[in-house]
Formats: C-alpha cells, structure tokens, sequence
C-alpha cells in the first residue's frame, strides 16, 4: 500500500488487499495467533453497489413510504440501470418534482403507490412529464 498514488473520483474497491497486506502496529512486538485465519473485512461499497456508475445516494424527506420502512431522514441507495417492474420501490420523476413511490404499470396505465394511508395513488396521466430515475435497492436507517 505503500506509494501508492490515488487520482480520480472512482472508488476502486478493497478487493486487491488481503488482512495480511494491511499494515498495522504491535505495541508488544509480535502480532496475535489469529491473525493468521484472520479474514478481510466488509466493504460496503463491493455489498451493496451493483454498477457503480449508475448508482446514487439519495437522502429522503417526508414520510410517504413508511410502510416499506423508509422513513424521513433516511438514506436510499438508487440504481439507475435497473429496469423498473411492478412492486419495485422507485424514484420517479412526475412533472418536475421527484418522488420516492412502489410502481406499478398495468396494461394501459402508470400508477405510483405510497406506503402510507396518509397520501392517494397517483395515477399518471399519459401525456404528463413522467420518468422512473432509478431503482431503490437498499434503505440505511439511522439509529
């Protein structure tokens, strides 16, 4: 790792280091016996982005889906390359305004579903300004 030179925006991942590469300091001189069987650890970035390119973080206000556990304040990990199916949690686009809604496409009709009994379907109208951004493929709560 060391002399190495980091330049660009891309996120490379973790993957080419073991725990046996990474360097650490022993106050005692020697290293622990289970350092030997000791695993690499967890990279969020390799669990849950598919296609970095097309993945976003996105922070979520109001409370329109908390039935599906996505609640105000919490982050939503959007995946812009996945095609959007009936029951899928998307970011829609709906004449200028960006909500978070389950989709559903029937025969003729668009229809983008709130998790809350609060707020009513919405029905969209053929000839409005519609587009599904992305997919929702993860919620990160804070606690």
């Amino acid at each position: 790792m060391d002399g190495e030179i980091y330049q660009g925006t891309a996120y490379s991942g973790s993957k080419q280091y073991t725990q046996h590469q990474v360097k650490t300091t022993n106050a005692t001189g020697f290293g622990a016996a289970s350092d030997d069987f000791a695993e690499r650890g967890i990279d969020l970035n390799e669990q849950l982005i598919r296609n970095k390119p097309a993945t976003f973080f996105m922070r979520i206000r109001g409370d329109a889906m908390i039935g599906a556990g996505i609640f105000d304040g919490d982050t939503v990990i959007v995946d812009r390359s996945i095609k959007p199916v009936t029951g899928k949690v998307v970011i829609a686009v709906l004449n200028g305004e960006m909500l978070i809604r389950r989709f559903e496409k029937g025969f003729n009709r668009i229809r983008l579903i709130p998790e809350t009994n609060r707020l009513a379907p919405i029905e969209v109208d053929p000839f409005a300004e519609f587009s599904v951004w992305g997919v929702v493929t993860y919620v990160i709560h804070p606690l």
